[in-house]
């Protein structure tokens, strides 16, 4: 039997501004990536996310990011070890006040943006997020992308790990994700996109930008679904999926 995940980044409006169709998406996915306010997000947004994802039978997950609302945290920032682990344990706290209130427990952590593709390669400051998530509670699942530095400092620090990919986003040859900066970076065609997560899932494969094949394990796929057409997206993958015979489940079902 195969078993994936949908996630998806959610609770980005900040104040009077809104970012993404939280409603939408929500009847479709199984865990939802939820900003800490960083990078977006602010109390009022994390609350309601929360509460929807609760209504929906969704799983609630941390999306920690860089302190960078302006640059929506996709810029890259040089800080110490030290800081990193301060910044995941703030947003951990931050997002938990809201599920404990709301009756529920944070199943996983993937971090946003430019922390996320730093620390993919960066195996220090993937040691560092996965750190500070133990030494907060140890029981989270740590989401980051198949085949990085994100999986295996999990891995060493004793946290439960999943692998992520994505449906939309081309790969090099290294596993790493194509620079948005180039041309093929996001697939915009809905059925290469899905029958690449279904090689994804059934046979560990997917074809590099290059042509290649490489290895990749998908526990959970990152879909988004902020426009009308992409959560015509969400909702066809998820069909496609089922109809594939794949089971659509919460991470924590997924890789115990």
């Amino acid at each position: 039997m195969y078993k994936v995940d949908l996630n998806s980044d959610l609770g980005e409006s900040f104040g009077c501004y809104k970012i993404g169709m939280d409603d939408e998406v929500l009847k479709h996915i199984t865990s939802a990536n939820i900003a800490c306010g960083f990078h977006a997000g602010d109390p009022i947004h994390m609350d309601k996310t929360v509460k929807l994802a609760l209504k929906n039978n969704v799983k609630i997950g941390a999306h920690p990011g860089f302190m960078d609302i302006m640059g929506f945290g996709r810029r890259e920032m040089k800080i110490s070890k030290e800081e990193v682990k301060a910044y995941i344990k703030y947003q951990l706290g931050a997002l938990n006040s809201f599920a404990v209130s709301s009756g529920q427990n944070i199943q996983h952590i993937k971090a946003h943006g430019a922390l996320y593709n730093m620390a993919a390669k960066d195996y220090e400051l993937a040691l560092a997020i996965a750190q500070a998530v133990y030494e907060v509670d140890k029981n989270i699942i740590l989401l980051g992308l198949a085949n990085s530095s994100m999986i295996d400092a999990g891995k060493e620090v004793g946290l439960k790990v999943a692998s992520e990919v994505f449906a939309d986003r081309a790969y090099n040859s290294d596993g790493t994700l194509v620079s948005r900066n180039i041309e093929g970076a996001v697939i915009h065609d809905t059925d290469l996109a899905i029958k690449r997560v279904i090689k994804m899932v059934k046979e560990n494969k997917v074809e590099a930008i290059n042509g290649k094949y490489i290895n990749i394990k998908a526990d959970s796929i990152c879909v988004h679904g902020d426009n009308p057409k992409a959560i015509e997206f969400v909702k066809n993958i998820r069909e496609e999926l089922i109809r594939e015979g794949i089971e659509i489940s919460c991470i924590n079902e997924v890789i115990k």
